[in-house]
C-alpha cells in the first residue's frame, strides 16, 4: 500500500518538466496531423483507409496528452 500511495504523489519539478516537455511534442504532432487531415480532405484524397488511420492517430494522441495533463495535477486528499 505504501508503494501505491509514493506512486500517487505528484511529481517533483524536474519531473514535471519532463511532462510539460512531452505535452508540447505531443501537440505539435496532433497539430500537424490535423493540418494534414485537413488538407486530404479538402483536395478530395481518395485513401479513405489513409485517413481513418491518420485521425485515429489524432484521437491517440488526444488522449494521451489528456493523461499527461492529468498527471500534472496534484492529488486532492479526500
Amino acid at each position: 500500500m505504501m508503494a501505491y500511495a509514493c506512486a500517487m504523489q505528484t511529481p517533483v519539478e524536474p519531473d514535471n518538466q519532463a511532462l510539460i516537455s512531452q505535452i508540447a511534442s505531443l501537440q505539435t504532432e496532433h497539430r500537424d496531423l490535423d493540418a494534414i487531415t485537413e488538407h486530404l480532405e479538402a483536395t478530395g484524397f481518395a485513401d479513405q483507409l489513409a485517413l481513418r488511420r491518420l485521425k485515429k492517430r489524432k484521437l491517440q494522441l488526444k488522449d494521451e496528452i489528456e493523461q499527461l495533463k492529468m498527471l500534472l495535477v496534484p492529488d486532492i486528499p479526500a
